[in-house]
């Protein structure tokens, strides 16, 4: 063998040697990826997304019936409530017909005067019970703490012996329709007198 021979083969055995020190003396392996774990992976990420989907999908189908039926809910009971704004004109009249007639003349009435004074008080009561019905109710603020919620002061009253603040007269009925506001109540409201006690729900 020639030294040119020699010297190549030298310089073979080196770097053969050199390659295993540097993969730590084992021969190199090819690396290679589990098909079957990675489908599983991924059919998993599927599964986790449309799971959430789905839950968020359910969650929005629930309010949407929750909204639903509380809207329906306010359909029905709140349909009549411009109806019901006009019928309370007539109510007024009814009512301003009887305190029209002095009382006196209402006790003496007879006959078909006071057959007329009858018709117009069952009248009243009717359409008092059919408001009723639809869930038209008044407000009766006499005596009780001025609600600017419920009422509207026209005027004050200057009344030591009360607390200032409460309803001592009222010009015009209010009414309510389910927890609706239908048409504040007009009153008087009294001042000069010692301050009216806070409610609980004031307090708080």
């Amino acid at each position: 063998m020639s030294q040119d021979d020699q010297r190549q083969t030298t310089v073979e055995a080196g770097a053969s040697a050199a390659q295993e020190t540097a993969s730590g003396g084992k021969p190199a392996e090819a690396t290679s990826v589990d098909p079957v774990a990675e489908a599983l992976a991924l059919l998993t990420a599927e599964r986790d997304e449309l799971k959430d989907r789905t839950l968020r999908t359910l969650a929005e189908m629930e309010n949407l019936r929750r909204r639903t039926e509380r809207e329906i809910a306010d359909a029905r009971a709140y349909a009549v409530t411009n109806f019901a704004r006009d019928v309370l004109n007539v109510a007024d009249n009814i009512h301003r017909a009887l305190d029209s007639i002095p009382a006196d003349a209402k006790a003496a009435a007879d006959g078909a005067f006071k057959g007329l004074i009858d018709g117009i008080e069952l009248t009243e009561r009717d359409l008092v019970k059919t408001l009723e019905r639809h869930g038209v109710k008044p407000v009766e603020p006499q005596g009780q703490k001025f609600d600017p919620n419920r009422h509207q002061a026209m005027f004050e009253v200057p009344n030591p012996d009360v607390p200032a603040g409460t309803v001592v007269q009222v010009v015009q009925t209010g009414y309510v329709i389910g927890e609706r506001v239908l048409r504040p109540a007009l009153v008087g409201v009294a001042k000069g007198g010692p301050k009216a006690a806070a409610s609980p729900a004031d307090a708080a």
